[in-house]
């Protein structure tokens, strides 16, 4: 896997020039769908965003992701044994940050809270960070990576997930912006503190709650 990832910077560029220049009051919009967030346009395509670096489908098979922190288990787990541990199948919503929401993308994958069952998260634990083959990082709160439809997911549409959107396994998130469901995961790790990542330190929000607009810091 790549120590020297080369992002695409004007991607980059224009991406912290739109969180520096449009900010977001935060406010619920009475007048949006109750399934549709404020700010959004629903989408039947599924556009592919990232940071211009991808894994290949040949390194599926030797895939692995570590996990770290503050939990009774500290190891490196393949993908097949993830595979062969749990499967959960969820139909869910996905909102990016850019404005355009998909609905009912049929997921497969492990429940992140049945993961945290076999890991076992200390008491201490708040946070969880998300780490990805192109070194892109993401923080969720614990508690919010436990919600009941949080996956480790590894198909998509019955099969598995494609490198353009985040194969051979990524995070899905559902109540916050894409950008929370990290994708290429090759890492999952335990603080007892807030870490933002990749694009919470370029002016993106802490948080991305999409029903209260939560873009941009």
């Amino acid at each position: 896997m790549s120590d020297d990832p080369q992002y695409n910077e004007k991607y980059i560029e224009a991406k912290e020039r739109q969180a520096s220049q449009h900010k977001t009051t935060g406010e619920r919009d009475a007048g949006h769908a109750d399934r549709l967030p404020p700010g959004q346009i629903l989408t039947q395509g599924f556009p592919i965003l990232d940071l211009g670096i991808r894994p290949r489908r040949d390194q599926y098979a030797s895939w692995k992701i570590f996990v770290r922190g503050l939990c009774e288990t500290t190891r490196d787990f393949s993908l097949d044994e993830i595979k062969k541990l749990s499967k959960d199948e969820r139909t869910l919503d996905f909102h990016c940050v850019t404005r355009w929401s998909r609905y009912d993308l049929p997921w497969g994958g492990m429940l992140f809270s049945i993961f945290c069952e076999l890991v076992k998260p200390k008491p201490t634990a708040t946070t969880v960070i998300f780490h990805s083959y192109d070194k892109y990082t993401t923080n969720v709160t614990l508690a919010e990576a436990l919600g009941k439809n949080v996956l480790i997911a590894y198909e998509l549409e019955g099969t598995e997930i494609s490198p353009e959107h985040g194969g051979p396994v990524r995070m899905i998130v559902p109540t916050l912006y894409g950008w929370k469901s990290a994708k290429f995961l090759t890492g999952i790790e335990f603080l007892d503190h807030d870490e933002p990542g990749f694009w919470e330190t370029r002016g993106y929000h802490n948080h991305a709650d999409p029903w209260i607009e939560e873009r941009y810091s």
